[in-house]
């Protein structure tokens, strides 16, 4: 039987990732600034500041450099001919063998829990939003919007337990999905999937959705498009083409869970190309042949408020709404009237949630949410 408050709660339950995580939330509104207001921070930041903070910046770094880390170790190992056969037959391993990545992945409970990510979450800081409970007899599909640059809270809710995910969801398991060409990537595949990463494909969704009760899915469903648009102060999603994931739910009868944060546009500052511009064509073309795209963006520095990667610190609010039940589709073929009646419902869940939470959560905003595509 499902949990009683699956259905009966009312009550939005917002938990803080920490007393520590609202200390650094406090912080970081007094520098959530936009536009001109941005130009009175100073250019450096100071030198003394609490080691919890140099700790939060260390966790971010350590995903942000993961991608470079583990590629460089796997070319410089390449470097010893002595090493050869064994990197011949991991590679071998890779494209003929291991199914891993579409089947759920190689989960390391260990380095989902690691202390850091809680740091990790507190960097910007990012709060969990809780509208109702999940029954773990189900499995779920979780929509996350937006994109963003990075996907920093789809990270930090579903491929880590840095925001106690696990502890508001019982008995759910999710399995955050990115593209297959990531797992081509050697190590890097590797790193990913123990963080519970694993293919966004059709074959790998059916198959998490199928491996028993509480195993679900998280898809950033706006993908490499609906980053282009990532912008501070908006929140453009690309939604009304993608039902890919609608069907899935369809055919497999798993409850969508519209998933929505607030902030994650404003992490960075992005150079917006003009449609008609060469090098707006390129960003498409990239996109279209690799899966993702190239934004050109600006964070901040290690030692610096104005240029670098790093993501800025302002605040991530991540509303995890309430389930929308889906029946199984009959013969699991849905038609055409069911997949946009489910996608319609969908998108007003969504709507629903950024009304509820607006003035709250992005005060600052310079424009109201727009499905753009």
């Amino acid at each position: 039987m499902p949990p009683s408050t699956t259905t009966t709660t009312t009550t939005t339950t917002t938990t803080d990732t920490t007393t520590a995580g609202q200390d650094a939330q406090q912080e970081s509104s007094q520098v959530f600034l936009m536009g001109a207001e941005q130009n009175k921070m100073p250019f450096f930041a100071p030198i003394r500041v609490p080691f919890k903070r140099r700790l939060q910046t260390g966790a971010v770094l350590v995903w942000l450099s993961s991608a470079v880390v583990t590629v460089m170790s796997f070319l410089f190992l390449c470097t010893f001919k002595v090493l050869w056969p064994l990197i011949i037959a991991y590679l071998t391993w890779i494209v003929i063998f291991d199914k891993a990545p579409e089947r759920g992945g190689r989960i390391a409970p260990w380095w989902r829990s690691w202390r850091g990510w809680k740091y990790f979450a507190q960097y910007f800081p990012m709060t969990l939003v809780k509208e109702g409970d999940l029954d773990p007899s189900k499995n779920y599909i979780f929509g996350y919007h937006p994109h963003g640059i990075v996907g920093m809270g789809a990270l930090a809710t579903f491929g880590t337990d840095g925001l106690h995910f696990s502890k508001h969801f019982p008995g759910i398991h999710p399995r955050l999905l990115t593209l297959q060409s990531n797992f081509q990537v050697p190590f890097h595949r590797d790193y990913i999937m123990a963080h519970g990463l694993a293919s966004v494909s059709k074959k790998s969704c059916e198959y998490i959705l199928r491996s028993g009760p509480g195993n679900s899915i998280a898809i950033v469903v706006g993908g490499a498009q609906e980053s282009l648009a990532a912008r501070p102060g908006t929140l453009d999603l690309t939604l009304k083409k993608r039902l890919g994931f609608i069907k899935l739910a369809l055919v497999n009868g798993a409850s969508l869970v519209p998933t929505l944060a607030f902030g994650e546009t404003d992490l960075y500052d992005q150079f917006t190309a003009e449609e008609n511009s060469k090098f707006y064509k390129f960003q498409q073309l990239v996109k279209r042949y690799c899966g993702f795209t190239m934004p050109i963006v600006n964070g901040r520095g290690i030692f610096n408020y104005r240029f670098g990667l790093l993501p800025k610190r302002r605040p991530v609010f991540i509303v995890i709404g309430k389930p929308i039940h889906v029946e199984k589709a009959e013969d699991g073929n849905p038609t055409i009237e069911q997949l946009q009646e489910l996608q319609q419902k969908y998108i007003d869940s969504v709507l629903a949630i950024w009304e509820r939470y607006k003035d709250k959560f992005s005060p600052n905003r310079i424009q109201e949410l727009r499905i753009i595509a």
